[in-house]
């Protein structure tokens, strides 16, 4: 069997985009259409000559409408193997008309649990027939055509036009692919609502992730390897994913990991005063607030130059003309931001490949969520890291009181480093980073490359002293010696905030005091692997 002829179709979809012109396609090609509920009503308006799935099975619809497709008289349809003698002869037993064709799309439960419904109508659009007429098609594939996304209604039309009225193999094999892929992804988004939602499991017994491809990718992180987007299958969060872009070349894989990491720390400024954030291989490597977005932009560029170029900046408000004719001033892969006038989108359109990202708001960073990691032979999942600190949540462990502007500067370098892979030291002096050390095996190494920086900064920049002169040091984690606190001071810092909690503290503590330096504990780290 390969052709199979359209004769016999049965429609029933909660989606009813183009199933009007489907139904009468089909119908001008002699096909007789079964239909349900509101889809057969949707039908009959359109003046078209549709049989009830009640007169198939002799049965009305009942409960609600629980009850209706669940019958031997549409499943023996369905699942009859058309040339076994057997399933003929019981066919013909039991009167059962064979169904070529099932267009079905399944009750919106992902959108009616968005919508924020109560419980029992979360129930009610969970849906049984449908799920179980595509099963049935998909399964019997090799006679019956089963399509559950209206985005394939024109490929069916093709393949009508192309075959006398017939779908090939090829295409019900491609369609009950997609179809099995739906009903698995419709059952996760129900898994998941019971288990996190209705039960409010942290890790459930069982997990199902369902996602769709969103693009396929050039390669990955390496040109040998392979790549491609997938988002969630229902409602999510918004982030790069969603993003329009503007103008620039295709997004790679490590445009969207360091744009994701870029838009996640712009987003801990509030919109109140700009912000700007640069992130190169998905490392922070320049943050700043301002009163304006360029005075942002060149205090962000300004503590690491060098590691800008070819980096990623995010802004936590609007472009502006001036600093997008700043920004193209450096090669510069990515640029996203909560909007961009026209005076700063023509400034970008000068530089064709950059990518420019626009989001209609930025993301929550106390929002609730899930982060999946592959290991070999596992993955790992946890809760996404929404820790959050103020002043009201710190402790003073020095002698000496932080001021008001230490203070500031701290709860910044706080929120930087919490970006920053570990081991984290961040520097920060009037609300701009002076000196970032990211990922490196102990955290004395990361405060001496982040004071190094800072150093090649104010030579590049031609300043008298580098900017970490009496600023506010941030440690991801807490000092387990003394010797990396010591190595922020000998770099100029005046204020330090860290987690605690070391066996060591009390030496680390008096080592701040004997350095005349404020330190205040969060209670709180922030690893970031």
């Amino acid at each position: 069997m390969t052709d199979v002829t359209i004769r016999r179709a049965l429609l029933s979809v909660s989606d009813k985009t183009g199933v009007v012109e489907l139904a009468s396609r089909l119908a001008k090609n002699g096909v007789e259409l079964v239909s349900t509920g509101g889809t057969a009503r949707a039908l009959r308006e359109a003046g078209l000559d549709v049989r009830d799935v009640s007169d198939v099975t002799g049965f009305p619809e009942m409960m609600d409408g629980r009850v209706k497709t669940l019958h031997p008289m549409i499943h023996g349809g369905l699942l009859a193997v058309r040339d076994d003698p057997d399933h003929a002869a019981a066919m013909d037993t039991h009167e059962i008309g064979a169904i070529d064709l099932v267009v079905v799309n399944l009750y919106p439960f992902a959108q009616t649990v968005a919508s924020g419904a109560d419980r029992d109508t979360v129930i009610e659009n969970i849906d049984i027939g449908g799920p179980s007429m595509v099963r049935s098609a998909a399964k019997n594939h090799a006679y019956v055509t089963i399509l559950t996304d209206p985005a394939d209604y024109d490929g069916l039309y093709e393949e009508l036009a192309g075959h006398d009225g017939a779908t090939t193999l090829a295409f019900r094999k491609r369609m009950a692919a997609k179809a099995f892929a739906t009903t698995a992804a419709y059952d996760s988004a129900i898994g998941q609502w019971f288990a996190f939602a209705d039960q409010q499991e942290r890790f459930p017994a069982s997990l199902s992730l369902a996602m769709t491809r969103g693009d396929t990718l050039r390669y990955g992180e390496n040109p040998h390897q392979h790549a491609a987007l997938y988002l969630p299958a229902g409602p999510s969060s918004r982030g790069v994913p969603q993003a329009e872009q503007v103008q620039g070349k295709e997004l790679s894989y490590n445009n969207l990991n360091d744009a994701d990491a870029a838009l996640g720390l712009v987003a801990e400024f509030p919109a109140d005063r700009p912000a700007v954030v640069i992130v190169k291989h998905a490392n922070p490597c320049g943050v700043a607030v301002a009163d304006t977005l360029l005075e942002a932009w060149q205090a962000a560029l300004a503590c690491d130059p060098v590691s800008a170029f070819g980096g990623i900046v995010a802004s936590n408000v609007p472009l502006d003309a001036a600093t997008a004719q700043a920004i193209t001033q450096i090669f510069t892969e990515v640029v996203i931001a909560t909007g961009a006038d026209a005076a700063a989108r023509k400034a970008f359109a000068a530089k064709p490949n950059l990518r420019l990202l626009l989001v209609e708001s930025l993301p929550d960073p106390a929002r609730p969520g899930l982060e999946l990691k592959s290991i070999a032979g596992g993955y790992l999942l946890q809760s996404r890291d929404d820790g959050m600190v103020g002043e009201a949540d710190l402790t003073v462990v020095s002698k000496r009181q932080p001021t008001d502007a230490e203070m500031a500067d701290a709860l910044f370098a706080w929120k930087v480093a919490k970006h920053v892979k570990s081991n984290a030291i961040v520097y920060v002096k009037d609300g701009a980073t002076a000196g970032i050390g990211a990922g490196q095996m102990n955290r004395r190494d990361s405060s001496r490359i982040a004071a190094q920086r800072a150093v090649e900064a104010a030579e590049a920049a031609g300043w008298d002293a580098p900017r970490t002169q009496g600023s506010a040091v941030a440690s991801d984690a807490f000092f387990p010696f003394a010797d990396g606190l010591l190595s922020a001071v000998e770099a100029g810092a005046i204020m330090v905030i860290q987690p605690g909690g070391s066996m060591r503290d009390e030496e680390v503590i008096k080592a701040a005091d004997e350095a005349g330096v404020a330190m205040v504990f969060t209670g709180k780290r922030h690893f970031r692997h």
